[in-house]
């Protein structure tokens, strides 16, 4: 599917972004993969590592939709990763979240269809469901700005779909490689924010891979959600350090005990297919009918019981001690 085509990705000096990276490189020769990111550093690290001819590189900001238009030109696919992510971070700097994160969704769809771009996916979080704090906020607004901007595309091609995932075991921020550098370091304890937090887990390539298919079934206006397995805090503290103590420290402001990626009040929408949940659109489209029970692979949901919420202190899978350190094996920790 990729291969001859030009893609772009947002925020592609990140951890998925250079995972998607190697995996089109190994996978398919596309004609373009451009970078396009604001850090000019983390672009000539990259560079050093990705250098093959068909590799682009651009300096530039989400919140510039004339510079995003200018990169998308002959662009076929868009992954949009780029945000502002830390939780503290937003709360605390609330309007920087808001630039990033919503207006920098809407100029990626203004350049998308500038560009007659075929299609986008767009990445959210889990945090955007039923969200607490200022980043899930504003990536719930993100994720509806994607979903209706199906009805902006007019007469255009452009279709715009949204996939939505938990933690990604290893990426920059996460809670791995925080308590591997306490180890390193030799504290004498892991600060644990409650000892009943759950979280998603998700290794890297499986979430590359996800948005990778997610390209094949869209129609366009979907919020695709994988089945994948939770994680207690506390058992991922024993896992990677047995021997130390683990301290209860509070949550930090935002946080929440547990995540969820399919509301109970979304759940007339949810349907089920067998590795993944969609979303459909609350709205109609006047371009194509809301039918999205068979997707793009011919694969078939249905619907979930009212009520139904996918929740990761209720989820039906929890990894053991045992799996959580093959997780983090794969990932390289």
């Amino acid at each position: 599917m990729f291969s001859g085509k030009s893609l772009l990705i947002t925020g592609g000096t990140g951890s998925f972004g250079k995972q998607y990276i190697r995996t089109l490189l190994d996978e398919y020769k596309p004609a373009r993969l451009i970078v396009y990111s604001r850090d000019e550093l983390k672009q000539f690290e990259m560079q050093q590592e990705f250098n093959d001819p068909c590799m682009r590189y651009f300096i530039g900001d989400v919140r510039d939709r004339e510079r995003l238009s200018q990169a998308m030109q002959g662009v076929e696919y868009v992954i949009h990763a780029a945000a502002l992510k830390q939780v503290p971070a937003a709360e605390y700097n609330p309007m920087e979240c808001i630039k990033t994160n919503v207006h920098g969704a809407e100029n990626v769809i203004q350049a998308a269809l500038e560009n007659n771009v075929e299609k986008v996916i767009a990445l959210s979080t889990d945090k955007a469901a039923n969200p607490i704090n200022l980043y899930g906020a504003t990536k719930l607004a993100s994720d509806k700005l994607f979903v209706a901007a199906n009805n902006m595309a007019g007469g255009k091609q452009t279709k715009f779909a949204v996939v939505r995932y938990g933690n990604v075991v290893k990426s920059r921020g996460s809670v791995v490689p925080f308590f591997q550098k306490l180890i390193d370091e030799g504290k004498d304890s892991l600060p644990i924010t409650d000892a009943a937090m759950t979280r998603f887990w998700i290794t890297l390539q499986d979430g590359v891979d996800f948005v990778l298919k997610n390209f094949q079934r869209m129609y366009g206006g979907e919020i695709f959600v994988p089945k994948i397995p939770s994680a207690r805090i506390v058992d991922l503290a024993t896992a990677m350090a047995p021997q130390l103590k683990q301290e209860i420290i509070g949550i930090r402001p935002g946080e929440k005990i547990h995540e969820i990626m399919c509301p109970a009040d979304d759940s007339h929408l949810t349907l089920e297919f067998e590795d993944h949940f969609v979303l459909q659109p609350s709205i109609t489209f006047v371009s194509r009918p809301n039918d999205f029970d068979t997707n793009g692979l011919g694969e078939k949901g249905k619907p979930v019981v009212q009520g139904f919420e996918y929740n990761s202190g209720t989820n039906a899978h929890f990894l053991t001690v045992e799996e959580i350190l093959e997780y983090n094996r794969i990932a390289g920790v």
